[in-house]
């Protein structure tokens, strides 16, 4: 039975898909059809109508948005009758709308002026009472229910591709509005992708409003530099102050294909202001000069970490960056079973997939581009999503259909008993078949805490699924056992339908890891700290030695969690030295940090292209086409999974390194949008066997650490784990979860 179906538009034949809609295929034809309430990446809305068509033999219009066409039929996207439908369909979206426009912030790329004007309407037929509707403040967003046209595309996308589900519809006709979904205010994660859909200026940011018109923005395309999703953002800049300085007012995303969390909305104010001067250049080109190694963060582009790589080889100095380092070794015990030198999965697999789980990581505040991938292989596929990690999590709720709690620390045997049930009747080696059978399964069911019925019900729910996926989170990259869990996940990926997608921990720790060869970090002398602490600090954060660019203000690349290498370019401007005049003063030779971006060829799975030529756009039906997919490359497969060692206890007062929504690093915790929530939270279990109290001032005590934090109780965690932000903090390299001391601080 063929897929495609056949059928004409304005008299030119076009195809469709199985589960396409006429608009869809309208689409992909080139063929124009108006559209209010429609987003490509959620189901449709069917509010507007202005999507009407005619369709030969059937009596009135149809919603080109929701209608499957069939074989043969005949469709019209123009005539004077769908015309003057159009044209009433705007007179009554413009009843009462206040004609605000010259100081609205959606003036210029509003939906409703737009189509307002194409359909030619300069009359009014119809008429309301005027109703008084109070505009509300929900923090970073702002809602003005009299501007608010009711399209319902901020619940859709609120549900379908975020998850937090935290705005509804109140119907009451003309009184009709946007509500908080069972609140009083809005509790949600703040990623302002109600305020991107919105067609009008009825959802907007807070801090932008009444700032600048959007014709008096200039738009950087440039990539997210806060986690390692990757996503596609612009940066909107404007001339400020009397002397001319820019400053990023806004950040906005392609909202019809893809989302963008709140970090990366809100959160673009980290740029270094700090000033250079030749005698703080001078310093550190010597202090590199003499150094015994380098320490720095993976929050670096592509093209430093080619100049950190060749200053090594050049000093004979050491590279230290336990993040990247742990990433990279994760990686190649993968690739020494599996072949293969990257993961093969990737955020749309997750997307389109049937079946995904996801060990080792809080994902939801870890990667948020990772989250609205389950997001939508929950709302649009059904798909079976089983969340394994010690803890629970309240923004997984309306997505995860499987919670298995394990313990702390008992990552590899849980993998191991999900290798077993998976593999179960496949034919497999016989070196994986011995692992298997050597498994002392009640052991490691009983150490870890998860029960054979739990797997038994996991695999049940996979039967049908086709399009599976295995997450691997960053809790496992420090793990003690990190090489054979990735050995695990690597014979998974080989021998069953689950891709493979691990987690990075920032921004470019995949590319770091490919491009350096890195050093176990350990405590010697002259330390030059680039992004991280040292005997001499060159960082963008601020407070350094040497300052120098941050990552909006610098041309160069990253590597995403998709293996995909993308471009950064300078939104603002920086008035002081970078890393590659350091390089050029100890004998390397670049005009520019980008003459390296071709140069990263030399690497396995880079190409040689220039930074002009890398694209950075997504195209009309969403296809991605920035930058450049590594090529996959393959690997010598000769090694064999080791037993399974005794798994470790955690007891006590346990604490978990994990940021809350919307934190990542020193970069987000720079920010002024972005909320800093500092305090060390746990449950009333917790607080009992730490023998401290709601907002008690602690010290925790955990390896050669000590921090001190206020203790919040909080209702919606459970036993004697506690979340530890780190964002404040310097780089956090070992396993997340940590046996820690909690004391109360006496004053």
């Amino acid at each position: 039975m063929s897929k495609t179906i056949n059928f004409k538009i304005d008299g030119q034949l076009v195809e469709a898909q199985k589960g396409e809609t006429i608009l869809q295929a309208a689409r992909k034809a080139g063929i124009y059809i108006p559209t209010m309430c429609y987003i490509s990446k959620t189901s449709p809305c069917a509010s507007c109508r202005i999507c009407s068509v005619e369709v030969e033999g059937v009596e009135g219009f149809v919603l080109s948005c929701n209608t499957p066409p069939t074989e043969g039929i005949e469709v019209k996207t123009n005539s004077k009758e769908l015309e003057q439908e159009r044209v009433n369909i705007m007179k009554l979206y413009d009843v009462n709308h206040p004609l605000e426009c010259g100081v609205c912030d959606k003036s210029g790329e509003c939906d409703l002026q737009n189509m307002t004007l194409e359909f030619g309407v300069d009359s009014q037929s119809f008429s309301a009472r005027e109703q008084h509707k109070t505009v509300k403040n929900w923090g970073l967003i702002s809602y003005d229910p009299a501007l608010c046209i009711m399209c319902e595309k901020c619940t859709h996308v609120c549900n379908e591709s975020i998850g937090d589900d935290a705005i509804d519809v109140y119907f009451g006709g003309y009184s009709s509005t946007i509500i908080p979904k069972n609140s009083e205010t809005l509790d949600c994660t703040y990623c302002g992708e109600c305020i991107a859909v919105c067609p009008v200026g009825a959802l907007v940011s807070t801090d932008f409003k009444y700032k600048a018109n959007a014709w008096e923005l200039s738009r950087v395309p440039s990539t997210c530099a806060h986690c390692s999703a990757g996503c596609s953002l612009e940066y909107e800049v404007k001339h400020t102050g009397l002397n001319g300085d820019d400053a990023i007012h806004r950040v906005k995303n392609n909202f019809e294909f893809t989302s963008l969390c709140g970090a990366g909305r809100f959160g673009f104010d980290f740029n270094n202001e700090q000033k250079s001067d030749e005698a703080a250049f001078n310093k550190a080109v010597e202090a590199v000069k003499s150094a015994g190694a380098i320490r720095f963060s993976s929050m670096i582009t592509n093209e430093e970490a080619y100049i950190l790589q060749k200053l090594k080889e050049t000093l004979g100095l050491k590279l230290f960056n336990e993040d990247a380092k742990q990433y990279a070794d994760f990686m190649k015990a993968y690739s020494s079973v599996s072949g293969k030198l990257h993961h093969s999965g990737s955020l749309d697999a997750i997307k389109q997939a049937e079946a995904v789980i996801v060990l080792g990581s809080r994902i939801a505040t870890d990667n948020p581009g990772v989250r609205y991938a389950l997001t939508t292989a929950s709302r649009h596929n059904g798909a079976k999503i089983v969340y394994a990690h010690p803890i629970e999590d309240a923004l997984l709720q309306n997505t995860v259909t499987q919670f298995m709690k394990y313990e702390a620390g008992s990552e590899e045997g849980v993998l191991a008993l999900i290798a077993n049930e998976l593999l179960e009747n496949v034919d497999v080696d016989e070196d994986t078949k011995a692992f298997l059978d050597n498994l002392d399964l009640g052991n490691l069911s009983a150490e870890s805490n998860v029960g054979d019925d739990e797997l038994k019900f996991m695999k049940k729910s996979f039967a049908r699924a086709k399009n599976n996926v295995l997450v691997i989170g960053s809790d496992v990259l420090a793990h003690e056992r990190a090489e054979n869990i990735a050995k695990l996940a690597a014979t998974i990926e080989k021998y069953t339908n689950f891709s493979l997608v691990v987690v990075p921990s920032e921004v470019n720790t995949t590319g770091v890891s490919m491009i350096c060869d890195l050093d176990a970090d350990e405590n010697i002398a002259n330390v030059v700290g680039y992004n991280e602490q040292g005997d001499f600090i060159i960082s963008s954060l601020g407070s350094a030695d040497l300052a120098v660019p941050a990552l909006n203000q610098q041309e160069g690349s990253v590597v995403s969690i998709d293996n995909r290498v993308l471009p950064l370019n300078v939104a603002l401007g920086f008035e002081g030295y970078t890393l590659n005049d350091i390089a050029n003063a100890l004998g390397l030779e670049a005009k520019n940090t980008i003459d390296y971006t071709k140069e990263l060829a030399n690497i396995t799975g880079f190409k040689a292209v220039e930074f002009d030529d890398l694209e950075n756009f997504l195209s009309p039906l969403g296809d991605d086409i920035r930058g450049y997919l590594l090529d996959e490359v393959e690997v010598e497969a000769t090694a064999k999974l080791e037993d399974v060692e005794e798994l470790p206890e955690y007891n006590g007062t346990i604490i978990y390194n994990a940021n809350p929504v919307l934190q990542f690093n020193n970069y987000t915790n720079k920010t002024t949008q972005l909320p800093k929530d500092d305090a060390l939270r746990g449950s009333q279990q917790f607080a009992t066997a730490a023998r401290i109290s709601d907002g008690d001032k602690v010290t925790i005590t955990f390896g050669s650490k000590t921090l001190t934090r206020t203790f919040k109780l909080d209702s919606e965690l459970k036993g004697t784990i506690a979340l530890n932000p780190v964002f404040d903090t310097e780089t956090m390299s070992a396993y997340r979860f940590a046996k820690s001391k909690i004391e109360r601080v006496v004053s």
